[in-house]
Order: C-alpha cells, then sequence, then structure tokens
C-alpha cells in the first residue's frame, strides 16, 4: 500500500484545507452531471424537465446508499491506519468492495421493478410516467457504477490519496458533458435518444469512471488485497463496515425522503412548480459544493486523532469548521441572492419555472452556513465510531423540525412558505448538532483522563 497520509502530524487548518481542495473538484465535478443533464434535458421542454425533476429523489437514494457504504469503509479503514493494521485495512477493502458490489445488484432489480408505483407515489401524472421510465430503466443499469466508484473514493479519503479522484472526476464530468448533447439531440449516425439519452450518458461515463478508478486503485496505490474467503471473517468485515454504513446510510437517505415529501408537496402547483425546483436542486448542490469535500475528510481526521494526545486537534478542527460553515454559508446565500435569477434562466426560457428556482434559492440559502455544519458534525460522529448521533440529527431535522414547520409554513405563506420551512429546519438541525459533538468531545476526554 502507497503511504498513507497522516491526519494527526500537520497543522490542522493548513491539513482540511489541503486534503478538502482535490475533494471540491471532483465533487464539483461529480455534482456536475446532475446539472448538466438538466440543462440539455430542458432544452427538450418542461414536460421534459418536470420528468427528470421527479427522478431527483430516486437518483438521491442510490446516491446516499453509495455514501453511506463509503462513509463505513472510510471510518473504518482510517481508524484501522491509525491502529497500523495495514494488511487487514487492504483485505477489509476487498471486502467493502465485494458489498457495494452486490448490494448495487439488488438496487438495481428492485429499481427496475418498481418504476410505475414509485413515481406515481411521488406524485407524477400517468402522462409523465413513459418519459420518466425512459430514463429511470437506462439510469438504474448505472447504479453499479455509481456506488462502487463511491467506495473506491472513500478508500483514497481514508488513506489521503485525493488528487487522483479529483483528476478522474474532472475527466469523467468532462466527458458527460459532451456525450449528454450528442446522445440527447443526436448528432450524424446517433439518433436522437431525448431524455433516455440523458442516461446512457450517464452509464457510459460511469462504466469508464470505474475501468480508470479501480486500476488505479488496485495496480497503482495496491489499496486493495484478496477479499476474506472464509464466510465468518466476511461477516465480521461487513459488519464492521455496516456498523458505520447503515445509519450512514439512514442519515443520507433522510435528504431524499425530505426532498420526495417536497417535490410531493410541490407537484400541488402545478408542473411549472415541479420544474422550478427540479432548477433549483440541480443548482443547491453545486453552491454546497465545499460542505460536501470538507465532510468527506473531518471523518477520517477525527478517526485517526481518537488518541488523547491529539484531542485537542479535534477541537481545534470543530472550531475550524464552524467558523468555515457559517462565513462560506454566508457568502453563498449573498452570491445566490445576486445571481439567482440569471442562473436559473440558463435552464428554462419559462417565467413560472425560473420564479419558483429564484423563491427557493432566495429563501434556502439563508440556512446553508448551519447545513453545512450538520453535514460535518454528521460524517465526525461516523469517524469516531459513533453513527447514531448523525441518525437522530438528520431524523429530527426532518421529522422534528421539517415536517411541522411545513405544514405550517404552507397554510400560511404557500409555496414560499415551504421554502421557508426547510431552511429553518436547517438551522435547528445545526444547532442541534453542534452542541450535542461539543458535549460528546468533552465527555470523551473526560474518560480517557480518568481511565
Amino acid at each position: 500500500m502507497k503511504q498513507a497520509v497522516s491526519f494527526t502530524q500537520d497543522p490542522v487548518g493548513h491539513l482540511l484545507y489541503r486534503m478538502s481542495l482535490p475533494m471540491v473538484w471532483g465533487l464539483l465535478a461529480t455534482m456536475s452531471f446532475n446539472a448538466v443533464d438538466t440543462y440539455f434535458v430542458a432544452q427538450l421542454g418542461e414536460e421534459s424537465l418536470a420528468a427528470m425533476s421527479f427522478t431527483f429523489p430516486v437518483v438521491m437514494v442510490v446516491t446516499s446508499m453509495a455514501i453511506g457504504l463509503g462513509a463505513g469503509t472510510s471510518s473504518v479503514i482510517a481508524r484501522l491506519l491509525g491502529q497500523q493494521r495495514t494488511d487487514y485495512a487492504r483485505r477489509l477493502a476487498a471486502d467493502s468492495l465485494l458489498l457495494s458490489t452486490l448490494l448495487s445488484i439488488v438496487m438495481v432489480v428492485i429499481g427496475l421493478l418498481t418504476i410505475e408505483p414509485l413515481f406515481l407515489l411521488l406524485g407524477a401524472s400517468p402522462e409523465l410516467i413513459p418519459e420518466i421510465a425512459s430514463y429511470m430503466r437506462i439510469w438504474y443499469l448505472s447504479a453499479p457504477f455509481i456506488i462502487i466508484p463511491m467506495t473506491i473514493s472513500a478508500l483514497m479519503r481514508a488513506t489521503g490519496n485525493n488528487m487522483v479522484w479529483g483528476i478522474l472526476m474532472i475527466v469523467a464530468a468532462v466527458l458527460n458533458g459532451i456525450l449528454d448533447p450528442i446522445l440527447i439531440f443526436g448528432w450524424g449516425p446517433i439518433p436522437r435518444m431525448e431524455i433516455e439519452g440523458a442516461a446512457w450518458a450517464t452509464l457510459l461515463t460511469r462504466l469508464l469512471l470505474v475501468a480508470g478508478s479501480g486500476y488505479y486503485v488496485l495496480n497503482r496505490l495496491k489499496l486493495v488485497s484478496m477479499p476474506h474467503t472464509r464466510w465468518q471473517d466476511v461477516r465480521e468485515a461487513w459488519a464492521s463496515i455496516l456498523h458505520i454504513g447503515i445509519p450512514a446510510m439512514a442519515t443520507n437517505m433522510i435528504i431524499p425522503f425530505a426532498s420526495g415529501i417536497t417535490v410531493a408537496l410541490v407537484a400541488n402547483y402545478g408542473l411549472d412548480a415541479v420544474a422550478g425546483f427540479g432548477v433549483a436542486q440541480r443548482i443547491e448542490p453545486v453552491v454546497l459544493i465545499a460542505f460536501y469535500a470538507l465532510s468527506g475528510v473531518i471523518g477520517p481526521f477525527f478517526g485517526q486523532n481518537m488518541a488523547q494526545q491529539y484531542q485537542q486537534r479535534q477541537k481545534k478542527a470543530l472550531l475550524l469548521v464552524m467558523r468555515f460553515c457559517l462565513g462560506f454559508g454566508l457568502a453563498i446565500a449573498i452570491l445566490l441572492w445576486l445571481v439567482a435569477e440569471p442562473v436559473s434562466a440558463w435552464f428554462s426560457d419559462s417565467p413560472q419555472v425560473v420564479a419558483v428556482s429564484v423563491a427557493y434559492l432566495m429563501i434556502v440559502p439563508v440556512s446553508y452556513g448551519l447545513y453545512g455544519l450538520v453535514m460535518s458534525i454528521n460524517a465526525t460522529f461516523n469517524g469516531l465510531g459513533k453513527p447514531m448521533p448523525s441518525v437522530v440529527i438528520s431524523v429530527m431535522r426532518v421529522l422534528g423540525f421539517y415536517l411541522p414547520l411545513v405544514w405550517l409554513g404552507q397554510h400560511l405563506w404557500g409555496l414560499n412558505g415551504l421554502f421557508a420551512a426547510t431552511g429553518v429546519a436547517n438551522i435547528l438541525a445545526g444547532l442541534l448538532g453542534y452542541f450535542w459533538l461539543r458535549r460528546t468531545l468533552k465527555d470523551n476526554q473526560l474518560k480517557k483522563t480518568t481511565s
């Protein structure tokens, strides 16, 4: 195995910046997949744009599964490396890839069998189902090539090798941007596929990403050895990953669950409202990219800094993360207040669609700072090997805060009230998570001092 980067040596702020920056570019490329797809599909008309908007919660569920498995893998590998158990870490990496493959196959089968009833449940009209189905039948086949690369990315994060992943994702995003217009609108001998072409572009790009990243991890970095052959050893390895992975999946699936509820509620305001919400949902992950990158680094950082002599580094990291999230969140909100309308207009010429997107991007970004803090706090709990607080915080954000607030907000202010409920829920969840984590770190220090 290539020497892993130590999270226990360099100055905390410099280390977090240096490790996050490659992830920013890689995740920006990842997020651009959806944004680019949406841009080109929007050229087909509002019906196609609405059809793609309905797929967003399902796409996020698959992505959440991938993120959960990645979080479990990253947490366990980082802690093993902190204990100098390199050989077992390499073997467990192989077990994690096997688990990712099997779960992604299950996801494909379930997805293909439930397209119509699922999207009807999400509020899609029967007339939209054929267009949604034409996209999702191809997209589901790409699910393994979304889940497996996320596990590979987690291996790189746990060992501090982020740069190559960022480069690979940039290449994949450029390729996706080239394939989208060719396959959607047709070019030369390639027929016009419309929304189905966007799904084919995703599938082909992700397939090449798996090939490139897999080759690099196996043959250059040598991060993976042979998996366990005894069922008992495989089960123990999977259990260690899923101890973090299942709660992390649940934590991340809360996001598409809330998005699915929101799509269903927005559908009551018409097709233009769904399309506008879909545009905002494609823009939002791109502007939150630094938060995603930071949360991908902070878990391994806390995992490798669990020893008593490193606990001051954990406290300093929490303070730096809080300051960054609040400051950067404010900057994003101001930026979106200035550019929400022209950016939304890139995706649609409809004034009604643009108006809904702008409303969302004027209201919800006020809460982005604390929402970013929630991401890092959840990743921190996973890195510490304590996944349940992340689940509780995320469940409270949706069930405890969002749902009651959305009922009140819609009653008072209609669609804008729905968006305001999202923002307030983010703020309350951020405050809950921050004080919970601060108390946990204090308790950990007291336990190790008295032991």
